[in-house]
């Protein structure tokens, strides 16, 4: 029940101040990792309306699965998917409209330390040294 609280204040937290910004909050469900900053989620947009969408993660960048960067890359995706694979997030999005590789933009909040408050997961990789501000 305090989670669902939580989790009812911080949505209408975040909806509140950014509403007029063209930001929405989403509950999902994160299905596949495919790097550190690119996820695929089953989205619920209410009214029992799922929908399966390819999100980026914003204001980061993280190492590629591929080339050079692999064995990082591997690293911070094999992280990512611990944390949220399989679990259910909020994500906020941004203006609702894809980037330019078909992807939404998201932030993606979980209760990362167990305290039962929700956590910015882009920050976090960020402040970990796993991702670096998007330029």
């Amino acid at each position: 029940m305090k989670n669902l609280i939580i989790v009812i204040l911080l949505t209408s937290t975040i909806w509140s101040a950014n509403a007029q910004k063209n930001e929405y909050i989403y509950k999902a469900k994160i299905i596949s990792v495919y790097d550190g900053d690119t996820v695929t989620a089953l989205v619920d947009l209410g009214f029992n309306v799922l929908t399966v969408q390819k999100l980026r993660l914003s204001e980061i960048d993280t190492p590629e699965v591929r080339g050079s960067e692999r064995p990082e890359g591997l690293k911070v995706r094999d992280t990512v998917r611990a944390m949220i694979l399989e679990k259910e997030i909020l994500i906020q999005t941004f203006k609702d409209k894809k980037g330019k590789f078909g992807r939404y933009i998201v932030r993606i909040y979980i209760d990362i330390d167990g305290d039962g408050e929700l956590d910015n997961l882009n920050q976090w990789l960020i402040d970990n040294k796993l991702a670096k501000p998007y330029k």
